[in-house]
């Protein structure tokens, strides 16, 4: 098998380089975000495997599928670890926006932390269309890109020391919690996250085992496929067509690229 930098930066369209700096780590998140879809389809075709580093490289890297936050987030720490970077895996608690509580779930969102320069930042690429794409210093200073402005900051929650905060462009108008986390306990290996699988596939609560979902954003916007209906968001606007079961199939293929 190739290295895995190469994969990596193959996988989401960069070209290898002589190394990846903080500074492009922007880069990184955005082109991760347009090519690693957010999905859950493992999930809901009862084909889940252990997660191991060398499996979830396969899945992602090497089969070319996307995945839930603990993959997603666990590839880009392996890549963030190869390119020398000081980052551990952290578990959050999302905050369910519809019912206006902390998830039932528990601490089953991951995310990453890397430290440079003395600061600590956020690194998320697994949290569907509310991706930050840059790094979110933990200082409550608030990061704008394409996709709306994000901070976390110090918030003592019964989920831990640090609130992450959004307020996604074209869609809202006040900021609104996206997760709790600690800051403090740090996932040493990927093995670790096998629980959140297991209560992402099994809990009567758990949003990913209810449906196929599939997210991913574009330079302008986002899209969005269920087993019902694809959306697509650009320039602020919103266009939903509903799908059978046949279109289903082709557009996860045509706008995903998966089989």
């Amino acid at each position: 098998m190739r290295d895995f930098n190469s994969l990596f930066l193959e996988r989401i369209g960069m070209s290898k380089n002589e190394g990846i700096s903080f500074e492009d780590l922007d880069k990184v998140l955005e082109k991760t975000a347009n090519s690693i879809p957010f999905e859950n389809l493992c999930i809901m075709e009862n084909r889940m495997k252990p997660l191991t580093e060398e499996n979830v490289t396969d899945k992602i890297l090497l089969q070319r599928e996307g995945g839930l936050c603990y993959e997603l987030n666990s590839i880009l720490h392996l890549f963030l670890k190869v390119n020398g970077f000081d980052t551990v895996l952290i578990r959050g608690v999302v905050f369910d926006q519809m019912k206006q509580e902390w998830s039932r779930t528990g601490k089953t969102h991951v995310a990453n932390l890397v430290r440079h320069n003395g600061k600590v930042y956020l690194l998320d690429t697994g949290f569907g269309g509310n991706l930050p794409l840059k790094p979110v210093p933990l200082t409550g200073e608030v990061v704008s890109s394409r996709n709306g402005d994000f901070r976390a900051e110090r918030a003592e929650t019964e989920h831990g020391d640090f609130v992450f905060y959004m307020k996604l462009k074209h869609k809202d108008q006040e900021w609104k919690i996206g997760y709790a986390f600690d800051s403090n306990e740090r996932v040493e290996v990927v093995e670790e996250l096998n629980e959140i699988q297991t209560i992402i596939a099994d809990h009567l609560e758990s949003a990913f085992n209810k449906g196929p979902l599939l997210t991913k954003l574009t330079e302008k916007g986002n899209l969005t496929l269920t087993a019902g209906s694809f959306t697509e968001w650009a320039d602020g606007q919103e266009k939903k067509t509903e799908v059978d079961k046949n279109q289903f199939n082709k557009f996860k293929k045509t706008y995903f690229g998966l089989k």
